[in-house]
C-alpha cells in the first residue's frame, strides 16, 4: 500500500485522485487536507483532515509532521508549493517522497516575468510583451505605451495562482449597462487607477496586451517512453476540444527540454491573430487534467506516481482529436 496526501487542493483535484487510484499493481490510500473542513474532496479520500491556518516556516513543520503522524509514503503538494519544494531533503529524510520539481525551477516558474525573461531567446517561441509596475505612476506609463500599440491591455500580478488578479482594462465603460451584466474580469481604467493609486507601492504588476483568442492548456509529463502532451482549446463554454497543433506541440517540447520538469505541469498558450503566446507554466496539475486523460486514454497523475517510486508504467495515447465537457453532480458531504 502506498499512502499518499494531497493538501489543500482544488475541488477538481476529485478526478485527479480518482485517476490515480487506478492502480494496477499496488493499493493507493490516499488522504487529504483542507482548510475547508466541508471540502467535497474528502468524498474520494480514504482519510481527511481539516488544515491549520498557517504559512511559512510553520506551515513546513506542520507537513513535516503530518506525514511522520500518518506514515505518509508519497506528499502531492498544491498549498505553499514553492517552500515545500525548498525543503525537499527535510521530507526525504524522514522517507517521504514529494511530487515536486527542485526549487530553483518551481520558484523561477512561478514568478511569470522571470519565465518570460528566461524563454525570450528561445528559438520558436512567442513571448507577449509586458511592463512590470510597482506604483500607480509606473503603471499608467506602462499602459500608455500598450495602448498605443494594442487594441486592450490587462495586469495580473506577478505572484499569482489561478489567474484571481488577472483583470482586463476597458476604457469608455457604460456605467449603468454594467449593472445589467456579468462583469467578469473587466475593470474601468479610472477604477483600476483608483485602485493602485490608494497604495504608495504594491507586489509586481505585470502589465500586457490583452490576448483576446482561446487559451490553449496543454497537461504534460515527461517519461522515459517519451513526452505525454495533451493540449486543451478552452473556449467561454464548458466544452473543450482537445486537437494536437504541430506548432503548440513543437512549443511544448522547446519548453519541456529548456526546464525538463520531472513531474506534472501544465503549460497554458494564449491565441491573438491565429498566434499562439506563451502564457503560463503550472508546476502542478491543472484542474482540467482529467478531461484530457479522459480523451487521450492516458493517466498521468498514476503514471506520474509510478515515477516517484521508480516504476515505469507502460502507456499508450489516442491522438485522436476530440471535444470533452463536465457536468456537475450534487454530493452530500456531510450531514
Amino acid at each position: 500500500m502506498i499512502r499518499v496526501w494531497f493538501n489543500h487542493w482544488f475541488s477538481t483535484s476529485y478526478g485527479i485522485i480518482e485517476l490515480m487510484k487506478e492502480d494496477a499493481v499496488e493499493q493507493i490510500y490516499v488522504i487529504g487536507s483542507n482548510r475547508q473542513k466541508d471540502s467535497v474532496i474528502q468524498l474520494v479520500c480514504d482519510a481527511w483532515y481539516e488544515e491549520p491556518n498557517i504559512d511559512g516556516e510553520a506551515y513546513i513543520n506542520f507537513c513535516l509532521e503530518f506525514c511522520k503522524e500518518h506514515h505518509i509514503d508519497a506528499f502531492v503538494p498544491r498549498r505553499n508549493m514553492v517552500e515545500i519544494s525548498k525543503n525537499i531533503a527535510r521530507f526525504e529524510q524522514i522517507g517521504v517522497k514529494v511530487m515536486v520539481d527542485d526549487y530553483a525551477v518551481i520558484r523561477l516558474l512561478n514568478d511569470k516575468a522571470a519565465a518570460y525573461h528566461f524563454f525570450r531567446n528561445c528559438e520558436g517561441m512567442q513571448i507577449p510583451p509586458f511592463f512590470i509596475a510597482n506604483n500607480v505612476s509606473q503603471f499608467e506609463q506602462a499602459y500608455r505605451k500598450l495602448r498605443a500599440e494594442y487594441e486592450q491591455v490587462c495586469v495580473k500580478f506577478v505572484k499569482d495562482e489561478g489567474g484571481m488578479s488577472f483583470r482586463k482594462i476597458a476604457e469608455n465603460v457604460d456605467r449603468f449597462r454594467q449593472l445589467k451584466i456579468y462583469q467578469g474580469s473587466g475593470i474601468s481604467y479610472e477604477m483600476l487607477t483608483e485602485a493602485l493609486g490608494s497604495a504608495t507601492e504594491f507586489d509586481d504588476l505585470m502589465v500586457m496586451p490583452y490576448l483576446d483568442g482561446n487559451e490553449i492548456s496543454v497537461d504534460c509529463l515527461q517519461t522515459k517512453k517519451g513526452l505525454i502532451a495533451i493540449p486543451r482549446n478552452k473556449g467561454a463554454a464548458r466544452h473543450e476540444r482537445v486537437e494536437y497543433r504541430p506548432e503548440i506541440l513543437q512549443m511544448t517540447e522547446r519548453i519541456m527540454k529548456k526546464i525538463a520538469l520531472k513531474y506534472p505541469c501544465n503549460i497554458q498558450f494564449k491565441i491573438k491573430d491565429d498566434v499562439p503566446y506563451l502564457l503560463e507554466i503550472n508546476t502542478r496539475m491543472s484542474g482540467g487534467l482529467q478531461m484530457g486523460c479522459l480523451a487521450a486514454h492516458v493517466n498521468i497523475p498514476n503514471i506520474a506516481l509510478g515515477k516517484l517510486f521508480g516504476r515505469d508504467i507502460d502507456w499508450t495515447m489516442d491522438r485522436t482529436e476530440k471535444t470533452v465537457s463536465y457536468i456537475e453532480r450534487p454530493r452530500i458531504v456531510s450531514p
